[in-house]
């Protein structure tokens, strides 16, 4: 699907799919040597219960505690995408507006309902950073991602929570917000916002983006809304196990320690971008990857060199000046940073 020149169906995968043998990925943001020993035992054990129908009470329950809520107002789901459009297909919205550079999933899921979608693009110049009078007034179906993809930016809660108003739904994208440490600015879990759509995903910080296994929080009549629009038995068993056990507090524990590792990889990926000159990074990231404005073409070249980054010129707001790059471990970084040196110093 295109939209304006705008692929809004490419995403980081396509730049690996089909790769030669050694192509370091830096384009998808699923947290490398992923998923770890004990999960893939709990999914391994949990084959033995494939011929019996999922049954995603304990997990919805273990999801729902862990974020302090009743039950009813967690749906379970395969993947965030499809919450993305059980929402496009299930909620009668006249004006849907999504905020961009984001995430394009969700303008795609809108489009191919059939609503007309709207946006609004944050600039460049303002750091990607959110002001919530940009949103007009009239939308009565807000989307944007906490931290953003591809900008990493984090919005403060309390600017997000301002474009939520009687009669709109709020959508926030909280994929990568397990990956910030303490998750600060998380609006899951809240009550008090009236609207709210929280989407969480376990692909990032698990490494599932197969298993595709993520959830929703909102008030219950929107979460019956969405799940009348499931199929039956959405979510495959082994999915459910992985629900349930990454939010036990042995494996928020490990998501903790993470993120905190994946922070200080970050802030060595910056420096060593700074060190190139001709190149900038959205500053104040804060996600597992950064968004980059580099001077000339990259993403051949170093894919000649072994590395695939993601193209930035997909989402709306951004041209092919742009390109968004996963946070690695520093040996992996520090050979990118070199490709990428010799590159630009080539023109």
């Amino acid at each position: 699907m295109t939209s304006d020149g705008h692929d809004l169906r490419h995403h980081g995968d396509a730049e690996v799919r089909g790769a030669a043998p050694g192509l370091v990925d830096l384009a998808v943001n699923v947290r490398s040597g992923t998923p770890p020993e004990w999960l893939k035992a709990r999914l391994a054990a949990s084959l033995d219960t494939l011929a019996a129908y999922p049954d995603g009470r304990a997990a919805r329950a273990a999801v729902a505690a862990h974020h302090g809520l009743p039950v009813e107002r967690v749906l379970l789901t395969a993947g965030a995408a499809e919450a993305f459009v059980l929402l496009a297909r299930a909620l009668r919205v006249r004006r849907p507006v999504v905020v961009h550079p984001q995430f394009t999933e969700p303008e795609a899921a809108l489009r191919d309902a059939g609503h007309e979608v709207g946006r609004v693009l944050l600039r460049e110049s303002e750091g990607f950073r959110l002001a919530s009078a940009a949103v007009p007034e009239d939308a009565d179906l807000v989307v944007i991602g906490n931290p953003t993809n591809p900008t990493s930016v984090l919005h403060p809660a309390a600017e997000i929570a301002r474009l939520a108003r009687p009669g709109r739904v709020l959508v926030v994208d909280e994929a990568f917000l397990d990956a910030v440490p303490g998750e600060p600015e998380a609006l899951v879990g809240r009550t008090d916002v009236p609207g709210l759509v929280v989407l969480r995903s376990l692909t990032k910080t698990w490494g599932l983006a197969g298993l595709r296994v993520g959830y929703v929080t909102a008030a219950p009549d929107v979460i019956a809304l969405l799940e009348r629009a499931q199929p039956l038995w959405p979510v495959s068993a082994p999915a459910l196990v992985a629900a349930e056990v990454c939010v036990s507090p042995l494996a928020q524990e490990e998501a903790a320690d993470a993120a905190v590792r994946i922070a200080a990889d970050r802030d060595h990926l910056v420096a060593g971008l700074a060190g190139l000159g001709s190149v900038s990074v959205v500053g104040g990231a804060r996600a597992p990857f950064v968004l980059v404005r580099v001077p000339t073409q990259v993403r051949e070249p170093l894919r000649e060199r072994g590395f695939a980054v993601r193209r930035g010129d997909t989402f709306p707001g951004l041209g092919q000046e742009w390109v968004r790059v996963a946070v690695r471990d520093r040996e992996t970084t520090d050979r990118f940073l070199t490709e990428l040196g010799k590159v630009l110093a080539e023109g």
